[in-house]
């Protein structure tokens, strides 16, 4: 009689779990990486645009806030010279913090294009310039997202922060409070994941905003990790958990988000065992994303959504829907 009244119970929890849960928590994770930054300009409202005519689950992108504290989109907290022109037209020669800069002088600047001979340029050469096309707000990306009527659509922001450079951007706690403002003013609390290297203001989420889902970022190579200090891990180690996932469940992740090249099949399974979805970052090339998808994770991050979508495809895997909308 245990034995049947356990089934009757787990059945029970999965029809409540499918009944509460989101389309989106449900489905493979399809999110466009910065947009979809194999195609267009990152970070733009032109490549979150394109990304959603793909189709895809989920926007990724990058958040940072100016001295006048706007939230705007920018995977570095600096002006990057190999992707901004001044205003008179010319390629920066230095990086500038966002943070020093207000957001009028922010939109001075062009980023719509890759600096021709730069690493980036060579690595996206197919990536296609939209010349004129300024730093989006937070805000903007989801008014073009709801313009759109795209209301499957979730959306994986990254705080901008970086240990090695506190002054350039905001301490853990102020931005989380200037992302959450925005993410609430706009209706979109149910709807985001935050994710981060940086623990530390995940750690702050957890207890500013506890519904909001939380993605615990990894890299592993050899040419560093964020697994190495406990700084960057809001004092979470692997000498006391054991695992990654051990940690990010320790943490209260409800998202793992490692490098693909690091990612094994065991700590697939450890990680989903744990509860924790396994979504790893940034698969771009088509026999790495078959490897991903054999593993069985749970997402992937891709500058090509349409590379991954197509092998969705050729799965029999259920696509999320492309926006039409004019």
């Amino acid at each position: 009689m245990r034995s049947v009244h356990a089934f009757t119970a787990a059945a029970a929890a999965l029809s409540l779990l499918l009944a509460t849960a989101s389309p989106a928590a449900l489905a493979f994770d399809l999110q466009g990486h910065r947009g979809a930054r194999g195609l267009l300009p990152e970070n733009t409202l032109p490549a979150f645009e394109r990304a959603l005519r793909v189709g895809v689950t989920t926007l990724e992108m990058d958040a940072a806030v100016t001295a006048d504290g706007v939230v705007v989109v920018s995977h570095d907290p600096v002006l990057n010279p190999d992707l901004v022109r001044g205003p008179d037209g010319r390629w920066i020669d230095k990086p500038l913090a966002i943070r020093q800069l207000t957001h009028a002088q922010v939109q001075a600047y062009d980023v719509g294009r890759l600096r021709p001979g730069s690493n980036a340029a060579q690595t996206f050469a197919n990536q296609r310039p939209v010349d004129g096309t300024r730093m989006p707000t937070l805000a903007a990306v989801f008014a073009l997202v709801k313009q759109l009527g795209a209301d499957h659509v979730q959306f994986d922001i990254e705080t901008k922060m970086d240990l090695r450079h506190p002054e350039n951007t905001l301490p853990p706690e102020a931005f989380v409070q200037a992302l959450l403002k925005v993410i609430r003013e706009a209706g979109m609390e149910d709807r985001v994941m935050v994710q981060s290297f940086d623990w530390r203001a995940l750690q702050v989420l957890r207890t500013a905003a506890p519904r909001m889902r939380t993605v615990y970022l990894t890299t592993q190579s050899p040419r560093g990790s964020n697994l190495d200090s406990p700084l960057w891990t809001a004092g979470f180690t692997l000498a006391e958990h054991g695992s990654v996932p051990r940690m990010v469940k320790a943490a209260g992740g409800h998202a793992w988000s490692p490098n693909f090249q690091a990612l094994t099949a065991d700590a697939v399974r450890e990680g989903q065992a744990l509860g924790l979805r396994v979504i790893p970052w940034t698969v771009n090339e088509d026999a790495d994303i078959a490897r991903m998808l054999d593993l069985g994770v749970d997402g992937i991050i891709s500058d090509y959504p349409d590379r991954v979508r197509a092998a969705m495809e050729r799965r029999g895997m259920p696509l999320p829907p492309a926006v039409t909308a004019p």
